[in-house]
């Protein structure tokens, strides 16, 4: 199992949408990735772990799949569309994308 997580850094006065990435854009991506996905979920950062610390990102999307080519099967034609949609939640453009191997999972 991989996963393939977009990392959005955080940004003193920077504008990230959390509603509309949790309820559009991430659902957006899920309906355009169909059966290949096999889970995803969201993270939202709070600090960086001393109380009142910024956090290093702002969120994290993350999409589960079963081989790096299930993900390249699908994302490749879904990009332009989900590319599209990052004006509508951030003024931060792209964010850092990590592929990696789950090893465990509970």
């Amino acid at each position: 199992m991989i996963k393939v997580s977009i990392l959005y850094p955080y940004r003193e006065g920077g504008r990230f949408d959390v509603d509309y990435y949790c309820g559009t854009h991430m659902p957006l991506a899920a309906k355009l990735f169909g059966a290949a996905l096999k889970g995803w979920s969201v993270d939202i950062g709070i600090n960086a772990g001393p109380p009142g610390s910024p956090p290093p990102f702002v969120a994290a999307g993350h999409f589960l799949f079963d081989s790096l080519d299930a993900f390249y099967e699908v994302f490749k034609p879904a990009s332009d569309t989900l590319l599209a949609d990052i004006p509508n939640y951030t003024d931060g453009g792209n964010g850092k994308i990590l592929i990696s191997e789950v090893k465990v999972a509970h």
